[in-house]
């Protein structure tokens, strides 16, 4: 073989074939060793607890209050303590439950998907994202249960044996919402644990080392007898990718299937086939918004400029610019198909969200969604950390008011003008919408401050330290 080789040698033009190297971006600034990323991350947990943490779990237990006290007048009162009326028998309840799934959309997109890409740049933020998703699935599985009415009711919604023979309408997308919220639910806390397990060993030696007993068998629970072998490894790494190939598709199904309960209808203004990539793409566009809402800030706190830098920062932005870009492409789109479809009632749908009696939530939603993420084309943007984290505000503001105008407008204005109605919120309605933050807040600092926010172990595999072939430090 190495004679027929030497006898036909390769061309010349190949020798002056230079291909390009493009350098990578270090995910770890600084030459970070192992030893400064454990104690780095570890140290959150293990420190005395911060007065301002203290400060915001208080405020933060006192707006879910308002959650707590909102659903337990409804339950005692009945739903109509709610502004719903004809026509508007859906509002707030719907508009805070597709709000706060899609919320949750980015934990998965950057936990499953990017994961199976391959994209080493997730490993800063993936863990935070994942709570991120468990706390707003809690948070939107609230309204669709109490929306019932009698919420001791709720279990008829599973397909459990009865004495009564009650079996649910498959065929209809509500109860498909079940289906999949339950099961994006479940996954979601699957692969959100199993990422855990590792971090959760750690924390137990490192207790049981200092002598802080009672913590190191709790962790030591959570962690079911990791010890780190080769065995734990293959096992972990294999379990984690399998939850990554099953979390993928559920991205892309359960905010399709949550567009199913309008898009399947025949009211003007839902009845539309854009509905299902409409709503991923903005699932996914509110869910990198409450990213950078939640990170950057603890960014700043806990001084982790090493571990989530400019380029992290760089490529969420990115990906709110594309998929921003994505919802006013549908926005558009919406309004040609309902002009090429020549159907008077749907015309006058998308015409009454523009100058109706709710333009001005429409032209809130156009500037949040549309107009805001174009800012991010600009470097100089997305070197703005505050700037940043005040456009991801608005974008979830925008995100809101999308589902409030899809929603409210389109069922103000239904068929027959004599039904016509304008719907205002009740105030049990706002405190409970509004407590709803303060359940994500409250669940959202238990996290951040009993649980590692950065998997250990991925943070030190893009090191240059963790590269066989790369420089070490001595």
């Amino acid at each position: 073989m190495g004679a027929h080789l030497a006898d036909h040698p390769a061309p010349a033009i190949l020798a002056e074939v230079q291909p390009a190297s493009l350098p990578r971006k270090e995910l770890v600034h600084h030459g970070r060793d192992f030893h400064w990323i454990t104690e780095k991350i570890c140290g959150i947990v293990e420190g005395p607890t911060p007065t301002w943490w203290w400060w915001c779990f208080g405020v933060a237990a006192f707006v879910a209050s308002f959650t707590v006290a909102g659903l337990t007048y409804l339950v005692g009162t009945g739903v109509g303590v709610w502004g719903h009326a004809n026509p508007v028998n859906w509002a707030w309840d719907i508009v805070n439950f597709v709000f706060w799934i899609g919320i949750g959309h980015a934990g998965t997109l950057i936990s499953a998907i990017l994961c199976l890409l391959r994209q080493k740049w997730r490993t800063s933020i993936n863990r935070a994202s994942e709570a991120m998703t468990i706390f707003a699935v809690a948070c939107a599985a609230i309204f669709p249960v109490f929306h019932v009415g009698r919420i001791w009711m709720a279990w008829y919604l599973f397909p459990i044996p009865n004495s009564n023979y009650i079996w649910q309408n498959f065929r209809s997308p509500l109860e498909w919402d079940v289906f999949a919220v339950s099961t994006y639910g479940t996954v979601s806390v699957l692969f959100w644990y199993i990422g855990l397990i590792p971090d959760l060993g750690t924390l137990r030696d490192r207790f049981f080392t200092v002598g802080r007993i009672w913590r190191a068998r709790i962790y030591g629970f959570f962690a079911m007898g990791w010890r780190g072998s080769n065995r734990h490894w293959s096992n972990y790494e294999m379990a984690y990718l399998i939850l990554a190939g099953i979390s993928t598709p559920l991205v892309l199904s359960v905010h399709t299937i949550v567009s199913f309960d309008f898009a399947v209808s025949l009211l003007p203004g839902w009845h539309t086939t854009i509905f299902p990539p409409y709503f991923v793409a903005g699932a996914i566009f509110s869910g990198f918004g409450m990213v950078m809402t939640l990170m950057l800030p603890l960014r700043a706190i806990f001084r982790l400029e090493d571990l989530i830098t400019q380029y992290h920062i760089d490529n969420m932005c990115k990906i709110t610019l594309a998929t921003g870009t994505m919802v006013g492409y549908a926005y558009s789109i919406e309004f040609f198909i309902a002009w090429y479809g020549s159907n008077p009632y749907e015309g006058f749908a998308f015409i009454n969200r523009a100058f109706g009696h709710y333009a001005w939530a429409y032209w809130i939603m156009v500037t949040c969604n549309v107009i805001t993420p174009q800012f991010f084309w600009f470097k100089a943007v997305r070197q703005n950390t505050t700037l940043v984290w005040c456009l991801a505000i608005m974008v979830n503001v925008g995100m809101w008011f999308e589902r409030f105008v899809i929603i409210v407008t389109s069922l103000a204005r239904d068929f027959l003008p004599s039904s016509w109605g304008y719907y205002s919120p009740s105030v049990v309605e706002i405190f409970t919408f509004f407590g709803t933050f303060g359940v994500f807040s409250f669940l959202f600092l238990l996290f951040i401050r009993f649980v590692p926010i950065m998997p250990m172990s991925e943070v030190k595999a893009v090191t240059a330290a963790a590269d066989p072939h790369g420089p070490h430090p001595h």
